[in-house]
């Protein structure tokens, strides 16, 4: 099965409608972060997703970590998914499910080592899919996503053959790569930000060759 695409730090409504005329199945919307590409204000987030026709999910990418704080959020931009970029403090997950019944849960795994795989075990029930990034939430300044890095594929192989839930893979995907990746991970999903922009842009030309490179695969 051909992986559904993923087009991350979309900063407006031309760039979501844009990915989404190029194949889009999702957008990422991204909140406040300690560091890192794309984030945008909660108003704009509720403006892009607004505009956005039902069959693409919006990804509110949150840096909480606390649960209260994370539907707090939640209920500013009413996106249909909640992607959760650090850990849950207390995997209080159950507490965001009372609150938001019908939004789906996405626990970002930064993987690093072996302890990214237990960890990815160990949320795989609490939540409806995985993204395997390449971040380091360990640093003096957390580094959560949309660092165009690659990770270790074949520790993403490994969580991917762990859980039973959609896998997300992220970090560094790009034309020259995205072949290799998927035929390695074979994940659900690819999750893309910096390969497919210029000057913090979503380019168009790119958007076309990655997907036409997604086609031969």
């Amino acid at each position: 099965m051909k992986p559904k695409v993923k087009i991350c730090c979309i900063s407006s409504v031309e760039e979501a409608q844009l990915a989404i005329r190029h194949g889009a199945s999702a957008l990422g919307l991204v909140g406040k972060m300690p560091s890192g590409p794309g984030m945008i204000e909660d108003s704009l987030i509720l403006e892009i997703q607004e505009s956005v026709p039902p069959p693409v999910s919006t990804f509110l990418l949150t840096s909480e970590t606390n649960a209260l704080e994370v539907i707090n959020h939640h209920k500013k931009v009413r996106t249909s998914v909640i992607q959760l970029v650090d850990a849950l403090e207390n995997s209080e997950y159950h507490l965001i499910r009372e609150h938001l019944p019908g939004i789906k849960l996405v626990q970002v795994i930064h993987v690093i080592d072996e302890d990214s795989v237990r960890e990815a075990i160990e949320s795989a029930p609490h939540v409806d899919a995985l993204l395997l990034d390449s971040g380091n939430p360990k640093l003096a300044v957390k580094v959560l996503g949309g660092t165009g890095n690659i990770h270790d594929w074949n520790l993403s192989r490994t969580i991917r053959e762990s859980v039973k839930i959609p896998v997300f893979l992220a970090g560094g995907l790009k034309v020259e790569n995205v072949r290799e990746a998927v035929e390695k991970v074979q994940p659900f999903g690819l999750d893309l930000c910096s390969s497919v922009r210029s000057n913090g842009k979503l380019d168009e030309k790119k958007l076309e060759a990655f997907f036409a490179e997604l086609e031969k695969i």
